[in-house]
C-alpha cells in the first residue's frame, strides 16, 4: 500500500533499488545531492544535475522536463553518504514561471523497479520559492527511509545549495542553469495550454490493460506512463502519471473508464474516453464499425474550434502518445535488464552455483525471463505503434498546406490563404523504435524563436554527404522553409529578406529570386549586410516604441507592417562587430515585434567570438539539413531524429506555389 506523506513524515524503505518520479505539469529541473552524517554536501562532485547526471548509485534527468524519473541504487552509495536529497527548481531565464506559487503543486513518488509505489508526496504551500528540497532518502540504523521535506528557497538553487553547506553553491547553480538552458534550446516547445474543453482524450487497450492484457503492469515497467490517456492540458491531473484508474471506475473528469478488451483481440482504434464537452462544431467521428471489427481512426478527432485546430491538437496528441509509449517500453526493458542482472549476481555470489549444471540452469532461467519480459513489453508497444500508424495514415492526407509535406496532393490545389494558420510544419520526427512512423513537427505561428539551420560538420555523423553538400542542403532547407512561410500567409503579410555576403547561396535562393517574392535582391558584401541589418533594427526600434507608447497609429506610413523573415547565409562572413551586435539584437527583440531570423551557419565558423555568441545560438531552434537526433520532446526528453521537409527532387510544386504567391502579392499592391 502506498504511503501518502505529508511534510516532515517519514516511511521505511524495503528496497535499495528505487526510482523517484516527479510530475510537475511544466518543465522543471531535477537534481540530487549527497550529504554526509552532518547533512553537508562535501563538494560539487556530490551533486547530480543535468550537466553531470550520473554519480555512483544514482542518475538524474539530463534536461528540464515536466516528468522525471531519477534512478537510485542505495547500496552503491559510498559509506560516507548518509542522505540523498531530491532537488527541484524552476529553470530561470526561459520565459516561464519564476516561482512555484504560479504553477501546480509538484507530485513526487518513490517506486520500486517493478513500478509499485512505495510513498508519494504532493509539495504544497510553496509561493515565492523557485527551488525546493522535495524529499530525502536517509540512513537510520543501517536501514534507509524516505522523508517528505518540501523546504523551498526564494533564492533558487544557489540559496538551496548554500544552505546545505556547499561553498561553491553560486558557481554550481550557474553551471546547472547553463546546462538546462542548453537542453531547453534543443527541446521542441510544447503547444500552449488550452482549456480543459480543448483536451484530446485518447485511451487504448494497451494503457488500460492489466497483467492479463500485457499492459505496463504486465511488462513490469517501473511506473511506465500509460502512453495513451487523457492528457492534462489545463490543470494537472488529480493523480500522478503512472497511477492507473481501474477499469470501470470513474475517471477524474467523472466519466467511466471502459473495460479493456480480451487479450489477443484486435486493436481497438476507438477513443472511449473522449470528453463530451467540446467547442462548437464537434470533430468528425467514425461510422459504426461492423460487429467484431475495431473502429477506424478519424482525421481531426481532437477537439478544437476549427478543423485546423483539431488537426493540430491531434498531431500533438500523436507526438505525446508516441513519446510516452516509448518511455513505457524503454522503462520495461530497463526493468528486465535490471532483474536479469540481479538474478545473475545472486547466482555468481554463491560459490556452489558458479559452475556446474545448477549454475547454468539458473543463468538460462534468468535469460529466459528477461526475454519474456522484453517480448511482452515489445508486444504492448507494437499495439500502441499500430494504432498510431493507422492514425497517421488517415491524418497525413487530411492536413492543410501549412501542416503537409511537399509531396502531399493538397499542394496541387494550393490557393493563397486569407488568414495566417496557427502552425507550420518544419519536418518529421522519428524514434529508433518506430522508424517507420514519422510525427509532423509543427511549430506555432508567429514564430516565437528563430531557426538555425546547422551547416556544420556536426550534421555529418550519420550522413554520407560531405561538408560542401551539407552547406548546399542547408540553404535548400532554408529556402523550402521560407517558401512555406510565404505560402501559408496571406498576400502582403509576410516579407522575406536574404543576406548572402559571398553569393554562395545564389543557386538555392534562385527560386525565390526568380519568382520575385523577396523584398529585395539578396544582400551581398559587408555594405549589403550593414544596410539590411540597419533597416530591420530600425523597424524593431520603431515598433517597440509605438507599442510601449500605445501609439501604433503613429508608425511611418512607409513602414512594412508585415511579419519579416531574415535569411542569413554563411554567418559570420561579411559581419563586423557592429553587425554581430545587431544580429543578436534581432534574435532577442525581433520575434516580439514580428522580425524573425533564419540562420544558415556552422557554429565553428564563429568560434573566434567565443562565449559572446552562446546566447544567440541558444535563442534559435537548431534544425539540420540531414536527419539528426538532436531534438527532444517536452514530456520525457527522448532524443528524436529530425528529418527536414524538403521539396521532392524533380517536383515542380515549389515553382507553382511561388508563382501564385507572387501574383497575389502583385494584386495586393495594386
Amino acid at each position: 500500500m502506498t504511503a501518502e506523506l505529508v511534510r516532515g513524515q517519514n516511511h521505511p524503505l524495503s528496497q535499495v533499488r528505487l526510482e523517484v518520479r516527479v510530475s510537475a505539469g511544466r518543465p522543471i529541473v531535477a537534481a540530487a545531492a549527497l550529504s554526509d552524517e552532518q547533512g553537508r554536501i562535501r563538494g560539487v562532485e556530490w551533486v547530480a544535475h543535468p550537466g553531470a547526471p550520473t554519480l555512483p548509485g544514482l542518475e538524474v534527468s539530463r534536461q528540464a522536463a515536466a516528468d522525471h524519473r531519477l534512478a537510485f541504487d542505495l547500496d552503491a552509495l559510498a559509506e560516507t553518504v548518509h542522505r540523498v536529497s531530491v532537488l527541484l527548481a524552476l529553470p530561470p531565464g526561459v520565459g516561464g514561471p519564476v516561482r512555484f506559487g504560479a504553477v501546480a503543486a509538484p507530485f513526487v513518488a518513490v517506486t520500486g523497479l517493478d513500478g509499485s509505489e512505495v510513498a508519494s508526496y504532493t509539495i504544497t504551500g510553496l509561493d515565492t520559492e523557485s527551488a525546493v528540497v522535495a524529499l530525502e532518502l536517509y540512513r537510520r540504523q543501517n536501514a534507509w527511509k524516505v522523508r517528505a521535506v518540501g523546504q523551498g528557497y526564494a533564492g533558487g538553487l544557489a540559496e538551496l545549495l548554500t544552505d546545505q553547506g556547499l561553498a561553491e553553491a553560486p558557481q554550481l547553480a550557474g553551471s546547472i542553469n547553463e546546462a538546462v538552458a542548453q537542453g531547453l534550446a534543443r527541446s521542441v516547445a510544447a503547444p500552449p495550454p488550452r482549456s480543459p474543453e480543448g483536451d484530446r482524450s485518447r485511451q487504448t487497450a494497451a494503457s488500460a490493460g492489466g497483467p492479463d492484457q500485457g499492459g505496463p503492469a504486465a511488462q513490469g515497467a517501473p511506473g511506465a506512463v500509460p502512453p495513451q490517456q487523457d492528457r492534462p492540458v489545463g490543470p494537472p491531473p488529480t493523480h500522478p502519471y503512472g497511477v492507473a484508474t481501474p477499469p470501470g471506475a470513474p475517471a477524474p473528469d467523472g466519466s467511466a473508464v471502459p473495460q479493456p478488451p480480451a487479450a489477443g483481440g484486435p486493436v481497438d482504434y476507438s477513443h472511449p474516453g473522449r470528453r463530451t464537452s467540446a467547442p462548437p462544431s464537434p470533430p468528425p467521428t467514425a461510422p459504426p464499425a461492423p460487429p467484431g471489427q475495431p473502429a477506424r481512426p478519424v482525421a481531426g478527432d481532437a477537439t478544437g474550434w476549427s478543423p485546423e485546430e483539431r488537426l493540430y491538437n491531434q498531431v500533438w496528441g500523436m507526438f505525446e502518445d508516441l513519446a510516452r509509449s516509448a518511455a513505457a517500453y524503454r522503462s520495461a526493458v530497463d526493468f528486465a535488464d535490471s532483474r536479469m542482472e540481479q538474478e545473475l549476481d545472486r547466482v555468481l555470489s554463491d560459490p556452489r552455483s558458479r559452475i556446474g549444471g545448477q549454475g547454468d540452469a539458473a543463468r538460462e532461467a534468468a535469460r529466459a525471463k528477461h526475454a519474456e519480459l522484453v517480448d511482452r513489453a515489445r508486444e504492448a508497444f507494437d499495439r500502441d505503434l499500430a494504432q498510431l500508424t493507422a492514425e497517421a495514415e488517415v491524418v497525413e492526407p487530411a492536413l492543410p498546406p501549412a501542416y503537409a509535406r511537399w509531396d502531399n496532393p493538397v499542394w496541387h490545389g494550393y490557393r493563397v490563404p486569407m488568414e495566417m494558420p496557427m502552425a507550420l510544419r518544419l519536418g518529421d520526427l522519428h524514434l529508433p523504435e518506430s522508424e517507420g512512423l514519422g510525427i509532423p513537427m509543427l511549430v506555432r505561428l508567429p514564430l516565437e524563436r528563430g531557426l538555425w539551420i546547422d551547416s556544420g560538420r556536426g550534421s555529418l555523423e550519420d550522413s554520407l554527404a560531405d561538408s560542401d553538400e551539407v552547406r548546399r542542403l542547408a540553404m535548400v532547407t532554408a529556402v523550402a522553409h521560407a517558401a512555406r512561410l510565404l505560402a501559408v500567409h496571406p498576400a502582403g503579410e509576410f516579407t522575406v529578406h536574404a543576406i548572402d555576403p559571398a553569393g554562395s547561396g545564389a543557386p538555392a535562393l534562385a527560386p525565390l529570386v526568380r519568382a520575385g517574392v523577396l523584398a529585395a535582391q539578396p544582400a551581398a558584401g559587408a555594405a549589403g549586410v550593414a544596410d539590411t541589418l540597419a533597416r530591420l533594427t530600425q523597424r524593431v526600434d520603431l515598433v517597440q516604441m509605438a507599442v510601449r507608447g500605445g501609439a501604433a497609429d503613429s508608425l511611418p506610413p512607409d513602414l512594412d507592417t508585415a511579419e519579416q523573415l531574415l535569411i542569413v547565409n554563411d554567418f559570420p562572413h561579411g559581419f563586423d562587430d557592429r553587425a554581430v551586435t545587431q544580429l543578436r539584437y534581432l534574435a532577442d527583440e525581433g520575434p516580439a515585434v514580428g522580425v524573425h531570423l533564419m540562420m544558415v551557419a556552422d557554429r565553428e565558423d564563429a568560434a573566434a567570438y567565443g562565449p559572446l555568441l552562446d546566447p544567440l545560438w541558444r535563442s534559435l531552434l537548431r534544425i539540420t539539413p540531414v536527419p539528426d537526433d538532436h531534438l527532444a520532446d517536452p514530456w520525457v526528453g527522448h532524443a528524436w531524429t529530425y528529418e527536414p521537409s524538403l521539396v521532392p527532387a524533380g517536383s515542380d510544386v515549389l515553382r507553382q506555389v511561388l508563382t501564385q504567391v507572387a501574383e497575389a502579392r502583385r494584386a495586393w499592391r495594386r
